[in-house]
């Protein structure tokens, strides 16, 4: 009786402390898309914060004046072609790290994956101006692969130590090369952890604002970079603003809620084989 006392104020607790960290996570979301179905007028007015009549102008302005398709588009384009560089370069590159146990490369990749981004931005935009590349899908496609490819190599070098060495040493002794067996036997089981590196490195890029921000010209710009449009220098549209911060959100949450446990099962794979 005594340790059932003591352990329901631990469950309390607990249910408390999940309970405000519900709130804090969901609150913010809850409120832009109540805002975004609301004119500026009301969001103004506490006394609608919860009460109000709904309306539509701001989606149909986001969509139909704003060309967000076009900037649905580039986000997709460009999200897509920076994931398939990264797994691409990063997969091999994990995997050579790994198994032929190159822990100064995995040094130097750890650090670029610690170095902020943005740090690079200045450098970039110099050489990228210099090359007349600036404006252009290839430019922010590079950029974007230039830091989801470490998150690659680093998600990718877990898994593959995770992997059983037996399996590519009974493949070599069978007559397979190291790229015979990389191709054949360890490419398919490392399906997991290249799926989880894929979600995050499309999720990062889908998300990112500053490279496209300073990167990016004006047919080529992506959604978070196309949401500024609606700050103005006198005003801000907050109507459309939450409109089109809901257009970037709910898709990318919709994918994360869909895939996330193929996320937490590439995550934990590597640590649980072998």
């Amino acid at each position: 009786m005594a340790r059932r006392t003591r352990r329901t104020p631990y469950k309390v607790f607990r249910a408390v402390a999940l309970a405000l960290v519900v709130v804090s996570l969901l609150a913010p979301l809850v409120w832009m898309v109540a805002a975004s179905f609301k004119t500026n007028v009301d969001i103004y007015d506490t006394s609608k914060a919860f009460a109000f009549t709904p309306v539509l102008e701001n989606y149909t302005k986001v969509l139909d004046q704003a060309n967000y398709f076009q900037f649905i588009g580039n986000s997709l384009w460009v999200a897509f072609a920076a994931t398939v560089l990264s797994l691409i370069l990063g997969v091999p590159a994990a995997y050579s790290m790994s198994r032929f146990n190159m822990r100064k490369s995995a040094l130097v990749v750890l650090m670029a994956r610690v170095i902020p981004g943005v740090s690079l931005l200045v450098p970039w935009y110099y050489v990228f101006s210099n090359l007349k590349l600036v404006g252009g899908f290839s430019v922010l496609i590079l950029s974007h692969m230039f830091v989801s490819l470490p998150l690659v190599v680093y998600i990718m070098m877990g898994f593959f130590d995770g992997l059983p060495l037996e399996l590519e040493e009974s493949a070599l002794v069978d007559g397979l090369t190291h790229i015979g067996a990389f191709r054949r036997i360890t490419l398919p089981l490392s399906a997991p952890g290249i799926a989880t590196a894929g979600i995050l490195s499309f999720i990062f890029s889908w998300n990112n604002f500053m490279f496209a921000l300073v990167l990016s010209g004006a047919d080529t710009k992506t959604l978070p970079v196309a949401i500024f449009d609606f700050v103005g220098y006198a005003s801000i549209d907050w109507g459309g603003l939450m409109a089109a911060s809901t257009v970037v959100t709910l898709p990318i949450m919709v994918i994360a809620l869909f895939v996330q446990k193929y996320v937490v099962s590439g995550l934990t794979a590597g640590a649980t084989k072998g």
